[in-house]
């Protein structure tokens, strides 16, 4: 009965945590993606000359415009959700620590998170990129050379496939990990 306790204890606040992290997600989708669109514009316009992405938040999406399109255009739109709603994987896995609220257990998340989002401003840059390299057909051939499409692509392929399910993992992994000498119960300390 107590091992049934000691598991049902974590999952429950695994449970709470990502209930807590999807509540998070959903509510400050708007603002968030804002605060993802200006810096990967930044990082994109590192690889332009001269720079003309632009990149606009707006309806859940990442709308994605350059200056050198025809003003009739349709303007492509990325899910940003998409890239982003790991942060309800990361707040479960940090919901299982034995003091999930603690002062020192809610900045190593907020470190987490900041790192978390950071992956998701590179996220945003290889799918723009990966758009621009293999969804605008001739436009796409005249400007990205083949060893760019792929890298593009691939980048964009595998974050979405792994990455984004793994940088969660790691990221809690990498915060909450005890130190060499932990091994023995004395040498653990309360998290």
């Amino acid at each position: 009965m107590s091992r049934r306790r000691d598991l049902a204890r974590p999952l429950v606040r695994a449970v709470g945590g990502f209930l807590a992290g999807a509540a998070l997600w959903i509510g400050l989708a708007e603002p968030y993606h804002r605060t993802l669109a200006a810096p990967a514009q930044a990082l994109i316009r590192v690889f332009e000359s001269p720079g003309v992405t632009r990149l606009r938040a707006e309806n859940r999406e990442v709308i994605v415009d350059r200056e050198d399109f025809p003003a009739s255009s349709p303007r492509p739109g990325i899910p940003a959700q998409d890239l982003d709603f790991n942060v309800a994987i990361l707040t479960a896995l940090f919901a299982t620590g034995r003091r999930p609220f603690s002062d020192r257990s809610l900045r190593i998340l907020a470190a987490a998170l900041a790192l978390l989002w950071a992956s998701h401003v590179v996220a945003l840059v290889f799918s723009v990129e990966s758009l621009y390299a293999t969804e605008l057909g001739p436009w796409s051939a005249a400007h990205y050379g083949t060893l760019a499409r792929n890298f593009w692509a691939t980048g964009h392929h595998f974050y979405r496939i792994a990455g984004m399910f793994a940088i969660p993992f790691v990221l809690w992994w990498a915060f909450t990990r005890e130190g060499p000498g932990a091994s023995s119960p004395a040498g653990r300390h309360r998290s």
